[in-house]
């Protein structure tokens, strides 16, 4: 590996936050990219109440990168106590992380300020940036044809009729992505998509116009993760060669050079989340112009996520 290698992540959620745990141990040059499509939960209210970018993703990847006191960067993620789809400006459901960056950008009078001084104060391993300069929506097109509207209606089904995604779309299409972000892609060692919800997370990323570009022009290596499990409603059902298939669908072409797969689906799934391992057909991969990279990935603790030293290291290798 080429020392402190240059590393880009394109997600936002659990799955990269599980990513960067692994990857803050072999560089310091880590650049997160997160989507600003969450409208659910206590972000959702945050971003309705004072107009401001969806928080929560971007909280949760500065506590994986956190180099503050340990009891300090726990205070990022302690939620007060009640429901995350309570009112719009109740204090239960939130997260302290979320209202701190909120009540930052009202100091500062500048999300993307209170940003760079949040990173500052939690002090960083890496940087953070929202995907786009605008506040972007999604809506997505159902097997069916039915329009539903919103990150958190499609995430968790709240439509009638067949729960299964076609197409997602961004909302404006005309956005633009932060100068540093750019460059970062350009100048990259590594470019990771994934693991995360296709369509309510990484879809929205790779959708970004300056990003899909920049995708298909960067010297860099390229790596899309495919999830452990597939979620109900977002993948129900999904192979490996239907999350490429939805890429290839969505940009016109699939632009990742590696696609890391997980081989170990012994561990037992939690049931109550009626989530199932994503089956690996091998036959179905070959007109994909891809590496397939296989290997044991899964965290055994919590086998719907992947293990953060175990995907890492697989990274690392490549490089």
């Amino acid at each position: 590996m080429p020392k402190e290698a240059k590393i880009v992540c394109l997600g936002g959620g659990v799955g990269t936050v599980q990513l960067l745990r692994g990857l803050r141990k072999y560089t310091h040059n880590i650049t997160v990219v997160v989507s600003m499509a969450d409208d659910g939960g206590s972000a959702g209210r945050l971003r309705r109440l004072y107009s401001v970018p969806p928080p929560g993703d971007l909280i949760n990847c500065l506590a994986a990168l956190s180099n503050a006191e340990p009891r300090l960067a726990k205070l990022l993620t302690f939620r007060f106590k009640g429901g995350r789809w309570g009112r719009d400006d109740s204090l239960g459901g939130q997260k302290l992380g979320n209202l701190i960056l909120v009540a930052m950008t009202q100091l500062t009078r500048d999300f993307k300020t209170a940003l760079v001084e949040m990173q500052r104060i939690f002090r960083s391993h890496g940087v953070i940036f929202p995907a786009t300069n605008e506040n972007v929506s999604i809506w997505a097109e159902t097997v069916e044809g039915k329009v539903v509207k919103g990150e958190i209606n499609i995430d968790l089904g709240r439509y009638s009729g067949k729960r299964e995604i076609r197409e997602v779309h961004l909302e404006p299409k005309l956005n633009t992505t932060p100068t540093e972000v750019k460059q970062a892609i350009l100048e990259a060692d590594a470019i990771i998509a994934g693991p995360g919800d296709l369509y309510t997370t990484i879809l929205p990323i790779l959708l970004v116009k300056d990003i899909r570009e920049l995708l298909k022009k960067a010297a860099a290596k390229t790596f899309f993760i495919v999830n452990i499990a597939n979620k109900p409603f977002e993948t129900p059902r999904y192979t490996v060669a239907d999350y490429l298939e939805a890429v290839t669908r969505h940009l016109g072409s699939y632009p990742f050079k590696y696609t890391l797969i997980n081989r170990n689906q012994t561990p037992t799934l939690p049931p109550k989340f009626h989530y199932s391992y994503v089956p690996v057909e091998a036959d179905q991969l070959k007109t994909y112009n891809t590496k397939i990279v296989t290997g044991d990935l899964v965290d055994e603790s919590f086998p719907l996520y992947h293990n953060p030293d175990k995907v890492a290291r697989k990274i690392i290798e490549m490089l």
